[in-house]
């Protein structure tokens, strides 16, 4: 029998299984990063293209495609920004120094001091309009070395705002044959106000073919809610779904990086960390980190995934399910556990709220602060009426495996 006193350096251990990393080898993803250069070409050309969703559960990468297209926006050399929606706060503060970070990657390309002063000026007028309870937690503010302007991007009308705001940007970016681009993580935690103007921004800009896309990420149920908020934002989006990798492209995520270390995988050994993993990005990841750890020798073993599997699957419990499991009241893990059960056998697909309730031997009306408090911690949601279901894939299985 094989010592495992001894395992391959993990210094040298090439998989990254934090939260929003890039993995080394981005399996999976390219016709999603094929067709955004094309957005990024056409929007450059004056051409007419839609803004993009990517939307799927916990874990698959959403965070990191999102951040990928970021980069591809910025080797072209547009303005981007970033933002990460939160639903006690407006957009209105975290968009202007989104924007603001993208007029600083423009700034000094731009031959033209004075309009971009103007631009200035209008972001800070805009920026002020921030209500004061929606500065909270934000250390930025709006530039101080230009006035605030009048009467553009001022009026308190988020949607009328924020159209003026874009089309300035817009119009900067242009001078340079370039575009801005606005990426909202969490887009899903949006007010309804607040998406509804941005959707209304988005439409007008589109319209004027102007050089600005927004990129945003969030839960399945995100398509829903943008058409709930605008009718027309079916047709305002391209909306791709983010989900597991296919067998091939988790071999991919897997044997690319170790290969560049000169280390390989025989056959049963992937084999079994996909049947551990699903394929989704974030399991893929913690196995496959795990496993190098604890493999002595390349090639790596069925063996070696599972003497590696139980420590991989701990750090999931405590990290990945107890973390967010934490997060809800009792009243609200005694519904998610009734999911569960009645999850068995269908991979924790949607289940119809009036059998939770029947489950719980409750009505429906009773359980719904329940479940409105799970929807707004993000771990569940409703993409069809009178269903529900988790955003974590294999939260249903960490349920049924705890005893309270």
């Amino acid at each position: 029998m094989r010592s495992y006193s001894e395992s391959m350096d993990p210094i040298r251990n090439p998989y990254a299984p934090g939260a929003g990393q890039r993995p080394p080898e981005l399996a999976g993803r390219d016709i999603e990063v094929r067709q955004f250069e094309v957005v990024l070409e056409r929007v450059a050309a004056g051409r007419p293209e839609r803004s993009l969703v990517l939307s799927g559960l916990r874990g698959v990468g959403k965070t990191v495609l999102l951040n990928t297209l970021r980069s591809q926006a910025i080797k072209r050399a547009w303005g981007t920004g970033k933002i990460e929606a939160r639903p006690d706060q407006s957009i209105r503060l975290p968009i202007a120094q989104a924007l603001h970070t993208a007029m600083r990657e423009l700034g000094h390309r731009h031959r033209d001091d004075e309009k971009v002063d103007e631009f200035s000026s209008v972001l800070k007028a805009f920026a002020l309009r921030t209500a004061a309870n929606d500065r909270k937690g934000i250390r930025w503010h709006p530039p101080v070395d230009v006035a605030a302007a009048k009467g553009r991007a001022d009026s308190g009308d988020l949607e009328m705002d924020l159209i003026e705001l874009f089309t300035d940007a817009a119009d900067l970016a242009g001078d340079l044959s370039v575009g801005v681009g606005l990426f909202i993580d969490e887009m899903q935690d949006i007010s309804a106000d607040d998406l509804s103007a941005l959707c209304a921004a988005c439409h007008e800009i589109s319209q004027q073919s102007a050089p600005l896309v927004v990129v945003g990420a969030g839960l399945p149920h995100l398509p829903a809610v943008l058409s709930a908020s605008k009718s027309y934002s079916e047709r305002l989006f391209r909306y791709i779904r983010v989900d597991r990798l296919a067998r091939d492209a988790c071999d991919r995520a897997l044997m690319v990086p170790a290969e560049s270390e000169g280390v390989q995988y025989d056959d049963e050994a992937l084999d079994e960390l996909y049947a551990q993993t699903d394929g989704y990005p974030y399991f893929v990841q913690a196995f496959a980190h795990a496993t190098w750890d604890h493999a002595p020798t390349s090639p790596i073993t069925i063996t070696d995934v599972a003497v590696a599997a139980p420590e991989a699957s701990a750090e999931l419990t405590v990290g990945f399910f107890g973390s967010r499991y934490e997060r809800a009241t009792p009243a609200e893990r005694e519904y998610m556990r009734a999911m569960a059960e009645l999850g068995i056998g269908v991979d924790d697909g949607s289940v119809p709220t009036a059998e939770v309730a029947s489950t719980l031997n409750r009505k429906p009306q009773s359980l719904s602060p329940a479940r409105d408090g799970l929807i707004k911690k993000g771990l569940v949601f409703s993409a069809e009426r009178g269903t529900v279901a988790f955003t974590v894939p294999h939260f249903g299985k960490f349920l049924r495996t705890r005893t309270a």
